[in-house]
Parts: structure tokens; C-alpha cells; sequence
């Protein structure tokens, strides 16, 4: 009876070229991003959420310069597991910081829960300005409407 012969898997130790790589099979070199990294395509959603924030605020400082000058903004992924007394049981989208002992006032923002909350951009720039006024709001002590006629407010 002959014998099966099964040929060894692996290079072809007498092939004398080097093989090309799988994803250059045609010689026209490794593929590169499909987007270069200045188009606004290419921002994470971190960063396209973070130009929502700075357009607000540049907007809310054209008429509130002078109140809102030395206060600092920010934003965090998600608040603290500790909710502050005056928190209702909702998980909050911002909060305001008065200043204490030497740290200036400071407003966050809070991202996943205004995305989460979001049905598109437009709906989360809406959000996000709506979240910025109410809290400079409560800084100033003011009316949100007062910081900004166009407040829709009822997220």
C-alpha cells in the first residue's frame, strides 16, 4: 500500500522571495486612515462633546463676561456615586462648585448622562446648553431664562 503524504504547513523553505503581507496582497501598500485627523468626521465623541460645551460657554460669556470671569468649567465622564444633599434621586448632568478656601467656582458638566439622555448632536448641543445656563443660573442666582432667552428647559 503507498503511503499519504500531507504536506507540511509553513514556509516554503525553497521559495527564495519573501511572501507579502495578507493586507497587501495587491501591491499597493498597507492600508492608511480613511480619514485624515483634521476632519471633523474623525473627533471621538469626547471631543465633539467638549466643542459643544466651549461654543457654550463662549456664547454665554459674550453677555455674562464679567459675572462668569475666574469661574472654572470642566467636564467629567460621570458624577460621583455620592449625590449632594440637595440632589433629587435622578443621576445628575451638572453641578456647580461655589468657591471655597481659595478654589475658584467651578461648573462640570457630566458627558454620558447628557448622551445617554440625547437622540442626536443637535439634540446634545441643546442639552449641553441647557445643563451650562441652568448652572450658571444658579450661580448668578438668577432665572435660566435671564442667562438665556432661547432655555428650553424639561430634560
Amino acid at each position: 500500500m503507498a503511503s499519504l503524504r500531507i504536506p507540511a504547513r509553513g514556509p516554503d523553505l525553497n521559495d527564495s522571495g519573501p511572501h507579502p503581507r495578507r493586507r497587501d496582497r495587491r501591491g499597493r501598500g498597507i492600508r492608511g486612515p480613511l480619514l485624515p485627523p483634521s476632519a471633523p468626521a474623525n473627533r471621538t465623541r469626547g471631543e465633539k462633546f467638549d466643542a459643544h460645551v466651549i461654543a457654550t460657554i463662549a456664547l454665554l460669556e459674550r453677555s455674562w463676561s464679567k459675572q462668569l470671569h475666574g469661574t472654572e468649567f470642566a467636564v467629567e465622564d460621570v458624577p460621583p456615586s455620592d449625590p449632594a444633599p440637595w440632589e433629587d434621586a435622578g443621576v445628575p448632568l451638572g453641578r456647580y462648585f461655589p468657591a471655597d478656601s481659595g478654589q475658584p467656582a467651578r461648573i462640570v458638566v457630566y458627558r454620558r448622562p447628557i448622551e445617554s439622555r440625547a437622540f442626536d448632536d443637535d439634540d446634545t448641543a441643546d442639552l449641553v446648553r441647557d445643563v451650562v445656563v441652568e448652572q450658571v443660573a444658579h450661580m448668578l442666582a438668577r432665572t435660566p431664562e435671564e442667562i438665556d432667552p432661547r432655555y428650553q428647559g424639561g430634560h
